[in-house]
């Protein structure tokens, strides 16, 4: 396993956002790990997932332009971070999010920061894909946004579940919707990282377990 994958785990650990129990998803799975970026807490450590991601943005897209887009309300501070840590990196990018109900006062709106323009393209920053029921309803609100693309999605960790079918989530939003998803980790690095200790071995069985059900095949 690549070093920082490692670096990675261990801070979702720490951190409390990587968790293992009995748990339900947003797709209405029981599932036997959770990955809940609302843990993150301190200036410190929404720092360093910002490192996190701004490093697997600048490996998959280099230095390209974008408009960050945080689905309210986790996917707020998750593009935030990022954009402050790509712009430490030299790229600064804007961000925006979205409002869970229309403003219809003041400068009104769904949307607050940075509104891409017709033209530009949009990367939408999350912490999980389970189902693709999240990313389905980022871009029902983005479709909102004339001329823009959205041009790929980065999550903490790819379940590697299926979506709505037998193919993996991932890529039944990639053959919808026209871009790449990507991950800083997957299911099976936190299942590689947790079988060095075998204490941990009920919740590797249990995992496993689970994708044999709900894996993509």
């Amino acid at each position: 396993m690549e070093g920082y994958k490692r670096e990675f785990i261990q801070f979702l650990q720490k951190a409390g956002v990587l968790k293992f129990g009995d748990f339900t998803a947003k797709s209405g799975r029981k599932i036997p790990y959770f990955i809940n970026a609302g843990m993150i807490k301190t200036g410190e450590d929404i720092a360093t997932l910002g490192e996190f991601y701004a490093k697997a943005y600048t490996e998959k897209r280099g230095d390209k332009k974008a408009v960050l887009y945080g689905p309210a309300y986790k996917g707020i501070s998750l593009a935030v971070s990022a954009s402050v840590a790509l712009a430490k990196q030299g790229n600064n990018l804007p961000f925006f999010f979205n409002r869970k109900e229309v403003k219809d006062h003041g400068e009104g709106g769904v949307f607050v920061g940075y509104v891409p323009a017709e033209g530009e393209e949009v990367v939408i920053i999350e912490d999980v894909i389970t189902a693709g029921t999240a990313i389905r309803e980022s871009m029902e609100i983005l479709s909102h946004l004339n001329g823009v693309k959205v041009a790929a999605t980065f999550i903490m960790v790819d379940r590697k579940e299926k979506g709505q079918g037998e193919k993996g989530a991932m890529q039944e939003i990639e053959d919808t919707f026209g871009f790449p998803v990507y991950s800083i980790v997957d299911v099976y690095d936190i299942i590689e990282y947790l079988e060095e200790d075998s204490a941990n071995e009920e919740n590797v069985t249990r995992i496993k377990n689970y994708l044999a059900v709900n894996g993509a095949k």
